[in-house]
């Protein structure tokens, strides 16, 4: 039997917690928050679970919470989006890009994707016959290099995923970015599928700079969010794809066999919940709370911080501390020192090495106060 994704094993997150499980370590690899959601989440679970709300929902998401994300995306975007016809509710984040990619892409296509990259994209890109074409961000600020990305165009691009704020270095694009993927993009055929899972984590005043805010960049693009990272419950795997209705009839052809509808209490959960604008728009400063802490911990350590604009994730360089190989490192941080993180190698196809793992910030304060301890005695 021919396993299409025979190079690939199992996730590196998965791998790391297992690991930090068996060696008792901290677990700061796996980005998952360790505190718990909100309360008025909990008593909205029992309010819809004690309800007649567990039979199948409609294929596209139930229309309060499709109506709840369409408000949303008029207060942070000042775009207008039907409900009916250009949202979609999903089984998290990671089945909407697969769903998006399963239906676009056919045999012999090609997609870009920027490295260091979110696991699940090359993989989705080769199970449909598709072939990923990497562009490197620049390894000293993680910016995309678009004269790289023009070369990098063929008759056989059909899609470029882009990621921010990004998964894993915490950086995010601005509005040149933008300008010069409208610029290489117009007059194409080319689809952005746009991974924006962390719209709501964006620090320091910067401004999310989503497809959605530009008309002619919307019209091609197919957008991903996750609730499961803006409301802290990453275990419910409840996500929303926008995109315009020629392209959204597409995905929902796919959608509809992969997996017909999603959770139908939670969300009723999550529309009631988010009708509450602090909700979505002061998680930003929650998280920059939580960078800024653990920042100031460490900033001391023999460790580089590299600067986290976005996600809640930071990236730390410790060439010199060692010069093992990061996976080495990482291996030899759980199981020396109790602490588990993730190497940036596992982001690269070719898992390029540069000293460098990435640490989730989204934990209580005692568990980054005690992974902050470990971190200043490494030198």
């Amino acid at each position: 039997m021919k396993d299409k994704l025979s190079s690939f094993g199992t996730t590196i997150f998965t791998v790391m917690s297992a690991l930090a499980q068996k060696h008792n370590a901290i677990n700061v690899s796996q980005g998952f928050p360790d505190f718990n959601c909100d309360n008025q989440l909990i008593e909205l679970c029992h309010k819809y679970f004690s309800s007649n709300f567990h039979q199948y929902a409609p294929m596209p998401g139930i229309i309060e919470l499709r109506e709840t994300v369409s408000k949303i995306i008029q207060i942070c975007y000042n775009k207008k989006t039907n409900p009916e016809t250009e949202i979609t509710i999903t089984a998290g984040a990671t089945q909407g890009i697969y769903t998006a990619i399963s239906a676009f892409i056919n045999k012999g296509d090609e997609v870009i994707l920027f490295e260091p990259a979110y696991d699940c994209y090359a993989p989705a890109i080769l199970v449909n016959g598709g072939i990923p074409t990497y562009c490197k961000l620049n390894s000293s600020d993680f910016s995309i290099n678009w004269n790289e990305v023009a070369s990098k165009i063929s008759p056989k691009t059909k899609m470029i995923i882009i990621n921010s704020p990004h998964n894993p270095t915490g950086t995010v694009i601005n509005k040149n970015d933008v300008e010069n993927l409208i610029l290489l993009t117009r007059n194409t055929d080319i689809i952005i599928l746009s991974d924006e899972v962390y719209e709501h984590i964006i620090f320091d005043g910067l401004t999310h700079e989503s497809v959605l805010r530009y008309e002619e960049l919307f019209q091609k693009s197919i957008m991903i969010s996750s609730f499961g990272k803006t409301i802290h419950t990453t275990g419910w795997k409840i996500g929303y794809v926008a995109a315009p209705e020629h392209l959204m009839k597409v995905f929902r052809k796919v959608h509809q066999f992969l997996i017909f509808a999603v959770n139908h209490p939670l969300q009723r959960v999550i529309a009631e919940y988010l009708q509450n604008k602090e909700n979505y728009l002061g998680i930003k400063v929650f998280y920059q709370q939580k960078r800024d802490y653990f920042v100031n911990l460490i900033k001391g350590s023999a460790f580089e911080i590299m600067p986290s604009q976005g996600t809640y994730f930071v990236l730390l360089k410790y060439n010199r501390i060692s010069m093992l190989k990061d996976t080495d490192f990482t291996i030899e941080l759980t199981e020396k020192y109790k602490l588990a993180t993730i190497p940036l190698s596992a982001f690269y196809h070719n898992n390029e090495d540069n000293k460098l793992i990435r640490i989730c910030f989204a934990k209580k304060d005692e568990t980054l106060l005690k992974a902050s301890q470990i971190i200043n005695l490494l030198n």
